[in-house]
C-alpha cells in the first residue's frame, strides 16, 4: 500500500502574503532511497511517485481522494497561531 501524508501549504519565509496558504496538499512518500548518478553525481531513484504532488481544497477532499485510491495517508495538522498583540508605542515604554 502506497503511503502519503496530507497537510495545508505553509506560508513562506520569502512571501508576506497568504497566497495558495488555503491548499491542502497530498505527497507520497519516496519508496526507494535516492543514490548518486555515476556519471553526473546527482542523486537521483527510480521512484516517480515522490515527484507528484496533488492539491486539494479541502482536507476532506484529500482524505476522500486517498481513500478511493487505497492510499495509507496521514494528515499533519497546522498548530493555531499565536498573534502577540501589541502597540507600537509599547516599544518605548
Amino acid at each position: 500500500m502506497t503511503q502519503a501524508r496530507i497537510y495545508k501549504r505553509p506560508k513562506t519565509a520569502m512571501q508576506s502574503g497568504k497566497a495558495l496558504t488555503d491548499q491542502w496538499v497530498l505527497d507520497f512518500a519516496p519508496a526507494e532511497a535516492r543514490r548518486p548518478d555515476p556519471l553526473m553525481g546527482w542523486a537521483g531513484s527510480g521512484d516517480t511517485q515522490s515527484q507528484v504532488q496533488l492539491k486539494f481544497a479541502t482536507c476532506q477532499a484529500a482524505q476522500a481522494y486517498a481513500e478511493k485510491h487505497g492510499i495509507d495517508a496521514r494528515v499533519h495538522t497546522v498548530p493555531a497561531k499565536k498573534l502577540k498583540i501589541q502597540a507600537y508605542a509599547d516599544n518605548f515604554r
